[in-house]
């Protein structure tokens, strides 16, 4: 906060905040976006029901980064790593951080960072924590164009952070050839 800044409203992850006449929502904690393509080249994804959109939605797995008091100053790769866990049931042998980028730069200071999963492995059926309902998809390279296509045009709600994880593998796909790794995502 800044000290022009006005808070409006606090709840207990978010504020609304004023700040030289410009309204927008602050965040208090970053997000950890996880690409992740299983050894099969199927990217995961999760579909849930989102309040502020009232419909079910398709994103990347995700999640806040330090939220809970109970785990301390949680680091963002541990978030990242606990998320696809909890969300989709995979564990990453490792972790990228990619890339950290605003949200909606003009709604709220929220900060996403995308991060690279990779060398997965199967733990358990996922779909999130207790307050959470979420339905895995594991969706092919090759058909995630028509796929998503398909989910849009059945009213559900397709989280643009997906295309961003496309063009970051696929630029990971194009260094990986280029050094002679053909078989890494």
């Amino acid at each position: 906060m800044s000290k022009n800044d006005r808070t409006i409203f606090e709840g207990r992850y978010l504020s609304l905040v004023e700040r030289d006449g410009w309204e927008f929502v602050e965040r208090r904690h970053g997000v950890a976006v996880v690409i992740a393509w299983t050894p099969e080249h199927e990217l995961l994804l999760v579909e849930q029901y989102r309040i502020p959109v009232a419909r079910r939605t398709i994103e990347l797995p995700a999640g806040l980064v330090g939220d809970d008091p109970k785990r301390g100053n949680e680091a963002l790769l541990d978030a990242a790593a606990r998320e696809l866990i909890e969300e989709t049931g995979w564990r990453a042998g490792r972790l990228t951080e990619l890339m950290t980028c605003p949200s909606s730069a003009g709604l709220t200071s929220e900060m996403v960072t995308f991060v690279l999963a990779e060398e997965l492995d199967w733990l358990e059926p996922g779909g999130g924590d207790d307050s959470e309902e979420i339905m895995v998809h594991r969706v092919p390279a090759a058909a995630l164009p028509q796929w998503l296509n398909d989910r849009h045009r059945a009213g559900l709600g397709i989280d643009p952070k997906i295309y961003t994880a496309l063009y970051w593998s696929a630029a990971k796909a194009r260094q990986d050839s280029a050094h002679g790794d053909p078989d890494r995502q």
